[in-house]
């Protein structure tokens, strides 16, 4: 009876799998757990920074009101040709609008 190895995945460089195809199996067993505990280290590490990216995020503008999301916009709209600054953004399929003030026509 014939063992055939595994089939090592196609985008694991060459040179690893020699190496991997060179070591025995207790070495094979601890890189196995080195290789997981480093995949969730940099999960954990990525998951931080999101995180703390999204934070900045939640920094809210002073004038942005309570009812307001951070993630709001202002978009101008024209009005009997007159232009106003409002609040806008997405709950759902649904655009959401809150008015902030006239635009400055010196802006």
């Amino acid at each position: 009876m014939s063992y055939e190895p595994p089939t090592p995945p196609a985008n694991l460089p060459t040179e690893i799998v020699n190496t991997l195809n060179e070591s025995d199996p207790e070495q094979l067993r601890d890189v196995a757990t080195y290789a997981e505990a480093l995949a969730e280290h940099k999960e954990r590490k990525t998951r931080l920074e999101e995180e703390s990216d999204d934070a900045d995020i939640e920094d809210r503008p002073d004038d942005l009101p309570d009812d307001v999301p951070t993630k709001a916009t202002i978009t101008i709209k024209e009005i009997n040709d007159n232009r106003y600054y409002y609040w806008q953004w997405r709950e759902g399929d649904k655009i959401k609008s809150k008015y902030k003030g006239p635009v400055n026509p010196d802006e």
